[in-house]
């Protein structure tokens, strides 16, 4: 690949080239060399010989060997991610969507790295006050779209910097469409009256959306060619893009999600996947798209189901607006609709607080977020985050105490080496009790409050020692052994939520 064909490769190339040149002349400078100007002109065209060289074949900032370490779906299970050669279950609880704009951003990451936490969501939003805009204002409080506000880019990039140092991955949402309605249209830079780069009729814009963006009538999110063709304001939007990658494609743990929750067109989808992987050149992205639609069975969702091809992963939080059994049964439909192609399946966002008023009479409680992480874990999701408060319980006591229960299993059994058993499960009523296992090996069975049922073990005569898992302080109990060979009544020891685990002596 040519590197001047790319405006991103373009950029890597003549920054390092800037960076090498500038060392070969202090070098000289400081031997008593003096370079003259046709020795300088000399300099940089050696240099950009030979560094045109290694970006041709890919090397400038080792593409190859990123993509290879990088955040991928598992080779030996595709349906978890891979990060640095190694598996891994991806959990997250953080107080913000774009976190990046956080003031106590990296006390905010240790925090999560302490508790087990892997894994966190960043929107590229700047519509709360005290949030930078990507976009320079000049002296008359008017943004210039075709100049950046390095402040905001230097955040994007620490962010990425801490968390990759962290081993945390972050998923990137590039477009969201709260950003361009209502009153955040208001202050947004791409509104006319914010910029000097066009007028409402240039850029077929108005001054006012005050319906729901899910109502999905803002021309800003129509713009590609097989939509309205609008290459005035395409053209910002691209470069905002192009601008973004400039600075991602440096690190190897990111996933892109190209819109939050969007009730928008397919062809914007498919337009800007398709952008992505062009301008990412050489490097290896794993992106998708988030649907807004709570029915995991609609149309919409289809988008992305149908298209492996175009989507690397599956991202399907908006099923944390379905509670109980439904929430359980809705994402087992995914699971079985892609078990010929499997695809991790991630849940970025995780609803419910009893904080959050408006959707207490739903059921989207504290409750229902803590039963939510874990139906999603033993159901087979490859990551799951609990959302930011009021809306979720960002990172809190019981989204603590959740992740690290988790990972107290997870020192004992792989979640990707078990799945759903819930054909073994007897005497049960709706949303009592959850199985996954292995045959004749370990089961774990979850209790979102208290019950009991039967566990058929008909077919195993062997002794088997069960542990329960304290959700409160993710402390295990003292083993009880138990003998198979027929139906085991298993019965809570607490109303506060249990974990069973079940192995084979």
């Amino acid at each position: 690949m040519n590197p001047f064909t790319n405006s991103i490769y373009s950029r890597l190339f003549w920054r390092k080239a800037n960076n090498l040149l500038t060392t070969i002349i202090s070098a000289n400078s400081l031997t008593g060399n003096i370079i003259n100007k046709n020795s300088r002109v000399g300099y940089i065209y050696s240099l950009s010989i030979i560094l045109l060289f290694a970006a041709c074949n890919g090397k400038i900032e080792n593409t190859e060997e990123k993509s290879a370490t990088g955040i991928r779906p598992w080779s030996e299970n595709p349906g978890y991610w891979e990060y640095k050669g190694k598996p891994l279950l991806l959990l997250g609880a953080s107080n913000n969507d774009n976190l990046f704009q956080l003031p106590n951003l990296k006390s905010h990451l240790d925090s999560i790295a302490m508790i087990g936490g892997n894994y966190v969501r960043n929107t590229m939003s700047d519509r709360d006050e005290t949030d930078e805009k990507a976009f320079l204002k000049n002296e008359d409080g008017k943004y210039n779209l075709e100049q950046w506000n390095p402040i905001y880019w230097q955040k994007f990039e620490d962010l990425l910097k801490l968390a990759q140092e962290r081993g945390i991955i972050v998923q990137i949402e590039i477009w969201d469409r709260f950003d361009h309605a209502r009153e955040q249209w208001q202050t947004d830079p791409f509104n006319p009256k914010n910029n000097i780069n066009y007028t409402y009729i240039e850029a077929k814009l108005d001054s006012l959306y005050p319906d729901h963006p899910g109502q999905n009538k803002q021309p800003f999110f129509f713009t590609p060619p097989s939509l309205e063709d609008n290459q005035l304001l395409l053209k910002y939007q691209q470069a905002f893009v192009e601008k973004l990658l400039s600075i991602s494609l440096d690190f190897n743990n990111v996933l892109y999600c190209l819109d939050n929750e969007t009730s928008g067109k397919e062809e914007w989808a498919t337009y800007w996947a398709a952008f992505l992987r062009e301008k990412s050149g050489e490097k290896t992205i794993v992106l998708t798209e988030m649907w807004d639609h709570w029915d995991l069975k609609s149309a919409e969702h289809k988008r992305t189901l149908d298209h492996p091809e175009r989507y690397d992963f599956i991202d399907i939080s908006q099923n944390s607006h379905q509670t109980g059994e439904i929430n359980w049964h809705n994402a087992q439909y995914v699971f079985n609709y892609i078990k010929s192609n499997p695809r991790p399946v991630n849940s970025v966002k995780i609803y419910g607080s009893d904080a959050h008023g408006a959707w207490l009479s739903r059921g989207i409680t504290t409750q229902h977020a803590v039963e939510t992480f874990f139906r999603n874990i033993l159901g087979g999701f490859a990551s799951s985050r609990f959302h930011r408060p009021p809306h979720g319980l960002g990172l809190s006591n019981p989204s603590i105490q959740s992740i690290r229960t988790i990972r107290k299993i997870e020192e004992k059994v792989k979640f990707w080496d078990l799945k759903p058993m819930m054909d073994r499960l007897s005497d049960r009523v709706e949303n009592e009790a959850f199985l996954i296992g292995k045959i004749d090996e370990t089961y774990l069975l979850y209790f979102p409050s208290e019950g009991e049922v039967k566990l058929d073990l008909n077919a195993h005569n062997k002794e088997f020692k069960m542990s329960w898992i304290n959700l409160k302080n993710s402390e295990w109990e003292e083993p009880i052994l138990l003998k198979g060979g027929n139906k085991l009544s298993i019965k809570t020891l607490t109303n506060a939520g249990s974990l069973a685990l079940i192995q084979a002596k």
